[in-house]
């Protein structure tokens, strides 16, 4: 494994580092504070090939592996971990479930779309009562005719509201059957269905996030996504996937806060010297270094074997679970290290550590990931 950044790698990080800078960063406080979800923004991203990275060009998309998707996310991640939780959801979950298992006709209807960033895709699994215990969940289809009639509700669905399609497992057969689980494919407009946006975030505020309910929804044969009683093995094999970007993401989040304490450890001067001259100080700064390139390793080994079709459930979980872990101890200490002004928003420190605690929540929680690598090893 080479692990220099390739030509690819490269271009993709210097656009991601450029556009960040200007059309985030200098926004990234009023919708932190608002909790404005930039729309305009990821679709401006769609048009830079952002939102289909890995999906091959006849579909729309980019074209790349998950080597570029990482460094893009680790970018974004060192920003705004908001809008980089948008850019994952989008690829991994929704697009990333119709390119891997959608048929030869929904790939060519929904991709190119989703790609281009024309549409903003969901991705829907969890429901109010069942997170990590997704085989009880309650949202059920009833074949009738050509169609399916969904009832239920879908919770922390990111762009739940604003999405112009959804990917969403629905129970089909019995309570606890692996193979009672279907996925579907639901745009936006259809009858009875409808989203209430979830308010009042701790952090990655700007990623808009919400409830799914479905009145009686009613969806065409052809929008079942791969066979009936498929769903559930589908919506693990994309978590697999899903796992490698939000270690990405949390390795962003990291290094924005790693590189913040620096310069912060630089330009503070207490007892007439700079406090990274301190050991307390150099220390934790060399203790942050050393992690968030563990994290890093971890995660392009993972986006190593997804590019080789290798098997990565139990590196994929590695990555995310200690990935994310860094992430809020390395947003921890950028508040340490600032002190007083850690603790107020003129400084990124509290914000960091903010959007770094849903890592270790989203897609798994770390305590899922103990269970994912337990099995593993155990085997």
């Amino acid at each position: 494994m080479n692990f220099e950044y390739n030509e690819n790698q490269l271009m993709i990080q210097q656009m991601v580092r450029d556009f960040a800078e200007k059309e985030i960063r200098p926004n990234l406080n009023k919708w932190d504070a608002e909790e404005y979800f930039p729309i305009d923004a990821m679709k401006e991203m769609g048009r830079l090939g952002l939102l289909g990275i890995y999906i091959p060009e006849e579909y729309g998309g980019s074209g790349f592996g998950y080597d570029e998707y990482v460094t893009a996310l680790i970018e974004l991640g060192k920003v705004c971990g908001g809008v980089g939780l948008s850019v994952a959801a989008h690829n991994s979950l929704c697009t990333g479930h119709i390119y891997y298992h959608g048929s030869e006709e929904q790939k060519k209807k929904y991709l190119p779309k989703l790609a281009s960033g024309e549409w903003i895709g969901a991705w829907g699994l969890t429901e109010p009562n069942t997170g990590s215990d997704a085989m009880r969940m309650k949202t059920t289809a009833v074949k009738e005719g050509n169609e399916w009639v969904i009832n239920g509700a879908k919770n922390w669905i990111t762009h739940g509201l604003s999405g112009d399609v959804a990917v969403v497992l629905v129970r089909t057969g019995e309570l606890l059957d692996s193979k009672g689980i279907t996925a579907f494919i639901i745009e936006k407009g259809m009858p009875g269905f409808s989203a209430v946006k979830i308010k009042d975030k701790l952090g990655v505020r700007a990623s808009e996030t919400a409830e799914l309910i479905f009145d009686n929804v009613r969806v065409p044969e052809e929008n079942v996504i791969g066979e009936v009683g498929k769903g559930f093995v589908q919506a693990m094999q994309i978590l697999d996937g899903g796992r490698i970007s939000i270690a990405a993401l949390s390795c962003g989040v990291a290094r924005g806060a790693y590189e913040a304490s620096v310069k912060y450890a630089k330009e503070r001067e207490q007892f007439g010297k700079p406090i990274a001259a301190f050991q307390g100080i150099s220390f934790k700064l060399a203790d942050m270094a050393t992690k968030v390139k563990a994290a890093e390793l971890l995660t392009f080994n993972a986006a190593y074997l997804k590019n080789n079709k290798k098997p990565l459930t139990k590196e994929g979980a590695y990555a995310k679970y200690f990935a994310s872990e860094v992430a809020v101890e390395c947003g921890n200490e950028a508040v340490q290290i600032m002190g007083g002004y850690g603790y107020t928003k003129e400084y990124p420190a509290e914000k960091f550590l903010r959007d770094a605690k849903l890592m270790t929540i989203g897609e798994g929680t770390s305590e899922i990931q103990k269970v994912v690598i337990s099995r593993e090893i155990l085997k």
